[in-house]
């Protein structure tokens, strides 16, 4: 199975990762792994006044901190991973990444408000549930 691990770097990442280290069925060789974190962009104005390279590197250290704790899980459990991050609005990635990658499917953690709380504060999952056609296993 093709999955796409999207990952905040937040107690929700921290509790994904539980979720998939006992659960056998989800870590093994028989699957392959793209772990994803989206950059949230520097507001344009703000990078205009920044050298182009500054910026690219403010982004790549952003997902640096991120993805550097998922890879060493994956490095624990002898498991291979690739690991990309993309600079935009999380969901629209997600989706955008899970629909051109042709994966089986996405897991990523959610805070679990409920459906009301998410229609009222408008979360990654429930944008990535309603934009991507991937399945989605949300981790609480």
């Amino acid at each position: 199975m093709k999955i796409l691990l999207a990952v905040d770097g937040s107690v929700h990442t921290k509790r994904a990762l539980a979720y998939l280290a006992v659960h056998n069925e989800w870590l093994g060789a028989h699957h392959t792994y793209t772990v994803f974190h989206a950059v949230a962009p520097i507001p344009h104005r703000a990078a205009a006044f920044q050298e182009v390279d500054d910026v690219r590197s403010l982004y790549e250290q952003d997902a640096e901190n991120v993805l550097k704790p998922v890879r060493k899980f994956f490095d624990r459990h002898g498991i291979q991973a690739r690991f990309v991050f993309r600079i935009g609005p999380a969901a629209r990635q997600i989706a955008q990444l899970a629909t051109k990658g042709r994966y089986d499917l996405v897991i990523m953690g959610t805070q679990g408000h409920g459906a009301m709380a998410g229609l009222v504060m408008g979360s990654v999952a429930t944008k990535v549930l309603s934009l991507c056609a991937t399945p989605v296993l949300l981790i609480r």
